[in-house]
């Protein structure tokens, strides 16, 4: 088995894609692709992600649109415990500092992101070495009623205060499905955003993020039928 060569030219096909790699190792994954895998996860957080999408043929890369443009889909990996629960929140998207006027909750990148969701769960026990650590079955998720408006409530609130020159007033515990944290390699990474009195500042970047408890309530439904 090899990595395809192109995209998926169908939901259903991604899909299939996916459910092809459950069961297999991280290990496996990489040494079919050839691609070394990565003594621990400290300096390369990211790279379970970038080997599922080498697999599954994204083509989005870093860009600012879903993974699959093409399809309107985006793979969220998500590392879960024995229990299916998450081990971490999971990254949507950056968030603006410097809101564009007229941005509203439909135009936003975040719900552009998850309108449509490929979740795959992926072992993260640390106990378990990074090459065996194995696949589970993939899943599609879009939000209903009640998901979308607790994401928009949670996104319409923490952007009010990145307009109003509040960024630095926002904290972790703010948010119900959807928070923002500083999103960077180090603290000294800066960028601009407004000040409350109007005023430029510099301040860390931020991204939005989901909930442990929001995504494990996600694959609860997933996983039991519901």
């Amino acid at each position: 088995m090899q990595p395809p060569s192109s995209p998926p030219s169908s939901p259903e096909r991604l899909l299939a894609r996916c459910h092809a790699l459950a069961g297999l190792s991280l290990g496996e994954l990489a040494e079919m692709a050839g691609i070394t895998v990565p003594a621990n996860l400290q300096r390369h957080k990211g790279w379970p992600g970038m080997l599922i999408e080498k697999w599954l043929g994204a083509s989005a890369g870093s860009k600012p649109q879903q993974d699959f443009p093409e399809l309107g889909i985006e793979l969220k990996t998500i590392p879960i415990d024995t229990h299916f629960a998450p081990l971490e929140t999971t990254y949507v998207c950056y968030a603006p500092l410097l809101m564009p006027p007229g941005v509203s909750w439909e135009t936003s990148n975040v719900r552009n992101k998850l309108q449509q969701v490929l979740w795959l769960p992926i072992e993260g026990d640390r106990a378990i070495p990074l090459p065996e650590r194995r696949i589970a079955t993939g899943f599609y998720w879009r939000p209903n009623q009640h998901q979308n408006t607790l994401l928009r409530n949670d996104w319409e609130e923490l952007v009010e205060q990145i307009s109003t020159g509040h960024v630095e007033a926002i904290t972790s515990r703010q948010g119900e499905a959807l928070h923002i944290r500083p999103k960077a390699a180090n603290g000294k990474a800066l960028t601009d955003a407004l000040g409350p009195e109007g005023q430029r500042i510099k301040t860390r970047p931020r991204g939005f993020y989901l909930r442990k408890s929001f995504t494990h309530q996600i694959i609860y439904d997933a996983f039991s039928g519901v």
